[in-house]
């Protein structure tokens, strides 16, 4: 989900793991030459999930081993999740909707989180997550609490659960 740390922790594990860092949203962005926001706004969300599933399918093809953060929506498409499954392991990253609320709160113009009507943050993750959860439960090989917990310690319990040769 957005704001559970993933374009913050996945570097941390890439570093320590010795492997490079891939996140989707850039690779996005690089593919349409406007940010996130902007593609929604001009092209709409099935474009942006369009672009989203080629650079999917490009960053789990092969290559040297990398750390992937996926946008939260990546899951809500079949192919991405086949994708994400040839993977050595899947992290899901989960937050209760308070704290996704508060991180996101300052941060960059999240497109999903403008919905007709006014609903709060806050209210919009609630039910996306409550709409996603089940697709992350199924997919993910390790789940992370990251709730009240550094950055730093996410990444290490990661790594460690990833074992030696990771």
């Amino acid at each position: 989900m957005m704001g559970a740390g993933k374009s913050t922790i996945g570097p941390l594990v890439a570093g320590r793991l010795g492997r490079r860092f891939v996140d989707t949203d850039a690779l996005v962005e690089d593919e349409a030459g406007a940010t996130v926001g902007q593609v929604f706004a001009t092209q709409g969300e099935p474009a942006f999930r369009a672009i989203e599933r080629a650079v999917v399918a490009e960053a789990g093809g092969t290559g040297p081993p990398a750390v992937v953060a996926v946008g939260g929506g990546a899951v809500l498409d079949e192919r991405n999740c086949e994708v994400m499954r040839r993977g050595r392991a899947v992290v899901w990253l989960r937050a209760r909707p308070a704290t996704l609320a508060a991180r996101v709160d300052d941060g960059p113009v999240r497109p999903l989180l403008a919905e007709p009507g006014g609903a709060g943050p806050e209210a919009v993750l609630e039910r996306l997550s409550a709409e996603r959860a089940p697709r992350y439960a199924t997919l993910a090989t390790m789940t992370v609490d990251v709730d009240g917990r550094t950055p730093e310690d996410v990444a290490d319990e990661i790594v460690a659960a990833l074992g030696p040769g990771a």
